[in-house]
Formats: structure tokens, sequence, C-alpha cells
């Protein structure tokens, strides 16, 4: 009796602290359906097109949040998706929203909304999908850049311990009642341990914390924790296919994804790459180094003969000053 007045009691309140969070962090930018599946992305800037893949359990905003989609507007037409399930994108059921499942969804997204070839981003899980979107489509991907990925197969005891709100009927009842609650309250020393050796960046507490514990959110982010093991199996046989450059990323101190079993091993393997290791650096490279991460990006472009229009500010003003006469 007490159980079910708890679980009833934990119902209407997640329930009422995601409506809260859905009305004061309204979508941000647009929608596009394919394949049946509704998706939001947020579009800024001009140029070359870069898209931008988040990781799990977080958002499109992620990237806003970091500066990282800021910096990069001023000379590329930057587009970051709510990958299926995460945010305002669905996720239907369906499906096993695997990375190439993923990928081709979005290559659809994207050939919906004009865009004809893109150099893509990827971090943390969001690399497994641009790997696929590479391999699945390797005309439409003219490069590469990856961050602090999970690129081979390994004993994680996230997995058991994550994925349970993904199991049907048990995770729902997890996802709308005890879950969010038990995630809220280890919420700090979880994004501490992502950020690790760094302070948890000021700038991601910005982003709304009850919007990453929707029972949404839950399900895609255990659904990804679940698939994580099997979709790096899947694609460590194929990353020697992979023809366009790569630049490939990560933090010497990340406690979420071990580089050296990763990163490296993955520098090692493909024909056109270029590791970048980060020093001192934990799992969240866009916020430590959002400049290297744009210079990566700009590296590929460069590669690939891609043109790209370098701001300067200072120059700017004085231009704007000689034509005022001033």
């Amino acid at each position: 009796m007490l159980v079910g007045l708890g679980l009833a009691a934990s119902y209407f309140y997640v329930r009422a602290k995601t409506k809260q969070a859905e009305a004061e962090n309204p979508p941000q930018g647009r929608f596009v359906k394919v394949d049946g599946v509704r998706l939001h992305y947020v579009e800024r800037g001009s140029g070359p097109v870069l898209v931008l893949l988040h990781g799990n359990g977080v958002l499109a905003s992620d990237f806003q949040t970091s500066g990282l989609m800021d910096k990069a507007a001023e000379h590329y037409r930057v587009i970051a998706f709510d990958r299926p399930g995460f945010g305002y994108s669905e996720r239907p059921r369906s499906k096993v929203w695997t990375p190439q499942a993923q990928a081709r969804l979005l290559h659809h997204a994207l050939q919906e909304i004009g865009v004809d070839s893109a150099i893509v981003l990827g971090h943390s899980w969001g690399t497994l999908v641009a790997l696929s979107m590479a391999l699945e489509v390797p005309d439409f991907v003219r490069g590469l850049v990856l961050l602090s990925g999970y690129y081979y197969p390994s004993l994680r005891a996230d997995v058991p311990l994550l994925s349970g709100p993904a199991i049907p009927v048990v995770g729902d009842l997890m996802r709308y009642t005890i879950s969010p609650l038990v995630t809220r309250m280890l919420w700090r020393p979880l994004t501490k341990r992502v950020f690790s050796p760094q302070p948890v960046d000021a700038r991601f507490r910005e982003l709304p914390v009850w919007m990453l514990l929707r029972p949404s959110q839950l399900r895609a982010s255990a659904a990804e924790t679940a698939l994580m093991v099997p979709s790096a199996v899947a694609l460590a046989k194929r990353y020697p296919e992979l023809k366009v450059p790569v630049v490939v990323m990560a933090g010497t101190k990340d406690k979420i994804v071990d580089f050296g079993h990763n990163s490296e091993r993955l520098d090692e393997r493909l024909p056109d790459s270029e590791l970048q290791l980060q020093p001192g650096v934990g799992h969240m490279t866009h916020y430590a180094h959002p400049d290297k991460v744009l210079a990566a990006v700009d590296e590929i472009a460069g590669r690939v003969g891609e043109s790209v229009y370098r701001r300067n500010p200072q120059a700017e003003a004085l231009a704007r000053a000689s034509e005022s006469g001033t």
C-alpha cells in the first residue's frame, strides 16, 4: 500500500516537473519530419555546413551552452540536432535506434532541409552516429571531427546500472517514477565525473536539469547505454573503410572513456586521421577547449577544399570607422 502511494506521488511529481521544464524551455529551433519521425534542430550562421551530434543524455543545446555553436556559426552554417528521443525529437519504439539507423534518419533530414554535403562533428555517443554516417553515406560526409568517443567494446559497469529505464513495462514504471528522482539526487557527482578533472563548467549548469530528467529523455539515454557495446562491436570492423579525413580528439584524463583503448586505437586503424590529445582534459573537450575543437573543424574544412571566411572583429571595426569618416 505504502509502495503504491509512493509510486503514485512520484509519478505526479515527475509529471509536474516535466510539464514545468517544457513550459520554461520551449523548442529553440525548427522541426523536420522524415521517415515518419519528427526531429528538432537548431541552425545558426552561413557558410560550409557543419553538423553537430551531441552525446548521450544531453540535448543539441549542449553545443550552444559550451559556446562552440556560436563560435562556429561565425563562418559555418551550423546544424545541431536533438538526436532521436532527446530534447524535442521523437524516438519511435518500432525501431532499434542503432548508430546506423540514426545516421540514415539524420541524413534524410539534412537532405530535406537542403543540405547535400557536410562536415560532421560528434561528441561521445554522437561519434558513433558520425562514423556511421560517413560509412553509410560516404559521398555526403566531407570529413569528421570526433570528440571523446567510445569506439571499441569494453566491459562497462554503467551498462547494467543505467539501462533499466529502456526495458518495456518495468522501465516505463521506473522512468515515470523513481528514475528521475534518483538521477536528480546523483546529478552533482555524475556531472562532476563527466567534467573531471576540470570543475563542472558554470555554463553547463545553465542547462535545465529537468529537461534532461524527463521520462522520454531517460528512455533514450538508457537505450543508448544498452546499445553502446554492441554498436562498437558492429562498427569497429568497418573503420578501415572510412575514406574521409578525420580529426580524433580526446582528453588524457577522461573518466568516461579510456582514450588509449579508444581514440589512440582508432587513429591507428583509420587511413586518414590525425590524433589530437588534450593533456589534463576530461570528457567534455568542447567545454574545455572550444577554440581547439573549432580549429580541428577548420583543419578538416581546409583539407576538403572548403573556403572558410574568418572574421576579424578589429579589422571590421576599423573598416566601419573608415567608411564613416571617423
